[in-house]
C-alpha cells in the first residue's frame, strides 16, 4: 500500500483568549480537535463549513505555521515539525499555499516578477539573472499573464492579475499540493471562475493535488474528488464528492447544502426543514455531539457520547450517531 502523500493524525489546535473587562480572564478556545485525514498524490479535497470551524487552522498547521497542541502531520510518510527547519524546508518545496487576499500575499515593495523570482531563489536556489528570467516568464505564462507584467508592483494590476501572480509563485517549482484557502472567494464572480479553471488545469497538466478550503460549495464540487466538512473543529463528515453532495449523511452537512440558492425551486429529498442556528453561547459543550442543540434527530445519546467517525457506506464517513436519519423540523 503506497504512502499518502499527506497524513494528519489527531491534530489539535487551540488559541489562547482573555475575556475583555476588569475581571479579564485567561482562557483557550478550540480550533481543531482531534481532526484525522488523508490525501493521495494528485488527488483534490475540498474542506467545507462556516467561519469559525477550524478550515484555515487546518492549512496552517499542514503548512506549519502554527503548532498543534496534539497530533502529527505527516509529509510523504515524513513527520513534520516547526522544529524541524531541514524537513520543512523539503516540505515547502513540493507543499505550497495560495491566501485569500490577492494584494495582501504580494509585498507591495516587489514587483511581480520579483516576487516570483524570490520564490524560486528560496527553494530551487536559482539565481543567475537570465534562467531565472525564463522560468518566471514561462509560469506568468502558464497562469495567464503577460511576461510584461513581471515589471508591473501588486498596485498596478487588478485582484484577478494579482492572484494569477501567488498562483504563479507558488506552482513554478512544480509542487506536489496547493493548498488554496478561499483562494477565490475575494474575487468578481466572473474572474472566480477564470481562476477555478485556472487551478482545474494546473492540477490536471502537472498531476498536482489540490486542498481547497472553501465557503463555496459550487467551486469544491466542481474542484474536488473529496469533501471532508468540519463543524466546530472537528470532522463530521469525509467522503467522495458525488456521494456526499448527492446523499449527505451528517445534518450539519446536509444544513449547509440546503442553505445554497437552487435555480429550480424544490428541494431534494433529504433537505428537510433544519432548526435556525442557536447562539454560540447556547450551543453544548464537548461533552456529547456539538451539533446536537440545532440537530432535529438529536436525542439522549446524542448528549452523553461523543459520536466517532464511521464508514456508512463505500468510504463515505460521518460522526453522527443516526446518520442519515430523516429529519423533522
Amino acid at each position: 500500500m503506497s504512502v499518502p502523500l499527506l497524513r494528519v493524525r489527531g491534530l489539535s489546535v487551540q488559541y489562547a483568549t482573555r475575556r475583555p473587562g476588569l475581571r479579564a480572564r485567561a482562557g483557550t478556545v478550540t480550533a481543531l480537535d482531534a481532526v484525522n485525514l488523508e490525501l493521495a498524490e494528485g488527488r483534490s479535497m475540498g474542506v467545507v463549513g462556516e467561519s469559525g470551524c477550524g478550515k484555515s487552522t487546518l492549512s496552517r498547521a499542514i503548512l506549519g505555521l502554527v503548532e498543534p497542541q496534539a497530533g502529527t502531520v505527516e509529509w510523504r510518510g515524513q513527520l513534520v515539525r516547526r522544529s524541524d527547519a531541514a524537513v520543512l524546508k523539503r516540505m515547502r518545496r513540493e507543499l505550497q499555499g495560495v491566501c485569500q487576499d490577492p494584494f495582501g500575499s504580494l509585498d507591495p515593495r516587489m514587483t511581480i516578477g520579483e516576487s516570483v523570482a524570490e520564490a524560486l531563489d528560496a527553494l530551487e536556489g536559482i539565481r543567475d539573472p537570465a534562467a531565472a528570467a525564463r522560468r518566471i516568464a514561462g509560469s506568468l505564462e502558464e497562469v495567464g499573464l503577460d511576461p510584461s507584467l513581471a515589471s508591473r508592483y501588486p498596485h498596478e494590476l487588478s485582484g484577478g492579475q494579482c492572484q494569477r501572480a501567488a498562483i504563479a509563485r507558488a506552482t513554478i517549482v512544480r509542487p506536489r499540493l496547493l493548498i488554496c484557502d478561499e483562494a477565490v472567494s475575494a474575487l468578481d464572480v466572473s474572474v472566480q471562475a477564470q481562476i477555478v479553471n485556472l487551478l482545474r488545469d494546473l492540477s490536471e497538466r502537472h498531476g498536482m493535488g489540490l486542498l481547497l478550503i472553501s465557503h463555496n460549495l459550487a467551486v469544491v464540487r466542481y474542484l474536488c474528488q473529496e469533501v471532508v466538512v468540519l463543524y466546530r473543529g472537528r470532522l463530521v463528515e469525509r467522503g467522495p464528492r458525488d456521494a456526499l453532495f448527492a446523499a449527505p449523511l451528517h445534518p450539519y452537512t446536509r444544513a449547509l447544502l440546503a442553505a445554497v440558492p437552487r435555480p429550480v425551486p424544490g428541494a431534494a429529498p433529504w433537505a428537510a426543514p433544519i432548526r435556525a442556528m442557536a447562539d454560540p453561547a447556547d450551543l453544548p459543550e464537548a461533552a456529547g455531539c456539538l451539533y446536537r442543540g440545532r440537530c432535529p434527530a438529536a436525542d439522549g445519546m446524542c448528549a452523553r457520547e461523543v459520536p466517532a467517525l464511521r464508514d456508512a457506506d463505500a468510504g463515505h464517513l460521518a460522526a453522527c450517531h443516526h446518520p442519515g436519519a430523516t429529519l423533522v423540523g
